[in-house]
């Protein structure tokens, strides 16, 4: 099952202006900046209490992160959750009927297992499924 919200992950267009306005904003620095080559995303995590959020910057113009910008703008990309078992939790959502956009669980940032729900799946949300390695 779901546990809490891991994050909420925000595409940007420069992440180092982003990391700026959200140092301004929250009060605090980024705690860690990643690349993960995989997803074509720079990212950069910030904690807001209990609360993590990760700012994404597309590497390229083929990046998930580049295609929303293109399409919707910057702002919210994800909500993602905690799970002891991203392989159990796979299985239950395909089970249910869910599309997931991943057929095996992949390294994501954070030292985190990911694999994202399509949108249409939870009413326009991209839900990302987070498991620490």
């Amino acid at each position: 099952m779901f546990g809490k919200i891991e994050h909420i992950g925000i595409a940007v267009k420069n992440l180092t202006e982003a990391e700026q306005r959200y140092t301004q904003l929250l009060g605090t620095s980024p705690y860690k900046r990643e690349e993960v080559a995989s997803e074509g995303v720079l990212t950069s995590f910030f904690l807001a209490g209990v609360n993590k959020i990760e700012l994404l910057q597309a590497l390229n113009s083929e990046s998930a992160i580049a295609k929303f910008i293109e399409k919707r703008g910057e702002g919210i990309h994800h909500v993602a959750y905690e799970v002891e078992d991203i392989y159990k939790e796979m299985d239950r959502l395909r089970n249910s009927g869910f599309t997931l956009l991943n057929e095996r669980p992949k390294k994501g940032a954070d030292n985190k297992l990911i694999c994202f729900v399509h949108p249409r799946d939870a009413h326009g949300v991209l839900v990302e499924l987070c498991q620490s390695i």
